[in-house]
């Protein structure tokens, strides 16, 4: 479809003439409830039920309607109209640059908070501040794989802590690997025969070394990254099976919500440099259906609180 935009400056002007529109704020409803345009009216464009909503509030097709996003970087509204468009409605526009634009072209907004247009969202806070680590909520996800297999499973933290001070983030984790399940063979007979073998000397050697651990030697954001993307560039020793090496990865700190603090990582390690050989070709000839490849993915899932 052809997109019809129109300016602030216009929109401004055509909310005071008596022909109908209908404005609407295709941005979700905290946000809303924090600043809109006057007059507007909520319909997440991100609802799977968004053009059900719309039919409820506008059943007319012919209604003249006027979508708003956030800005001209995000394509909240341009999606809106691409599938009011679809749906049968014949006068759609698009009020160019959003939120962003009508509030530097000086006109009014609504809102319980309106300054939230010119605050950047953080991931964690200036100031000194220590988190534990909530190890019944955390959570780290393995997989391994071979020639025909993936196997996958969980791992769960013994302990961790966090600190942010200055602005530098450092802390310490420890990884119970007694706790070692495997979830795709849930119900299989080779179930405990897989989870014996990864606990064995073969793998991970748990009765040596049952615990594994991860110290953080820097953490620094990621300057101007979307909220949906990597903003940690992380730094640090992992320890396994009794050895250490440096290993470097991007994680995602989620905002913070009643104190909280979400983070997420996914990576791939070589176990082969933290002495775990078996099945690897880079050690071993000749080794048939058991070639177990080196790289082992991660996915870490923190979820850490204020304490000590």
């Amino acid at each position: 479809m052809s997109m019809d935009m129109l300016s602030p400056q216009a929109l401004h002007e055509r909310l005071g003439d008596k022909k109908p529109l209908v404005l609407v704020d295709t941005l979700v409803e905290e946000h809303f409830s924090a600043v809109h345009l006057p007059g507007a009216v909520n319909v997440c464009v991100y609802e799977i039920v968004f053009l059900e909503n719309i039919a409820r509030l506008i059943p007319d097709r012919d209604q003249e309607i006027v979508v708003y996003g956030s800005s001209d970087k995000s394509l909240d509204a341009v999606t809106a109209a691409e599938k009011l468009d679809g749906a049968g409605y014949r006068q759609v526009r698009v009020l160019e640059g959003g939120l962003k634009a009508w509030k530097a072209s000086g006109y009014p907004l609504k809102g319980r908070d309106v300054s939230v247009l010119g605050r950047v969202e953080t991931s964690f806070p200036a100031g000194d501040t220590r988190y534990a680590v909530d190890t019944e909520q955390s959570v780290i996800h393995w997989f391994g794989r071979n020639r025909t297999t993936t196997h996958h499973g969980t791992l769960r933290l013994s302990s961790g802590r966090i600190r942010v001070k200055d602005g530098q983030v450092d802390g310490a984790f420890e990884i119970d690997m007694a706790s070692l399940r495997n979830i795709d063979l849930e119900g299989d007979p080779l179930q405990p025969d897989l989870i014996g073998h990864l606990k064995s000397e073969d793998f991970f050697f748990v009765r040596m070394f049952p615990r594994a651990s991860f110290t953080i030697t820097s953490a620094e954001q990621v300057e101007e990254v979307l909220s949906s993307l990597p903003n940690f560039r992380v730094k640090g020793v992992f320890e396994l099976r009794g050895l250490k090496n440096d290993i470097e990865f991007l994680a995602t700190a989620g905002p913070l919500q009643e104190g909280e603090v979400r983070i997420e990582a996914h990576f791939d390690i070589d176990r082969t440099r933290w002495g775990v050989l078996y099945g690897s070709s880079r050690f071993f000839e000749h080794l048939g259906y058991h070639l177990v490849y080196n790289p082992i993915s991660l996915q870490i899932r923190l979820v850490a609180r204020p304490g000590a």
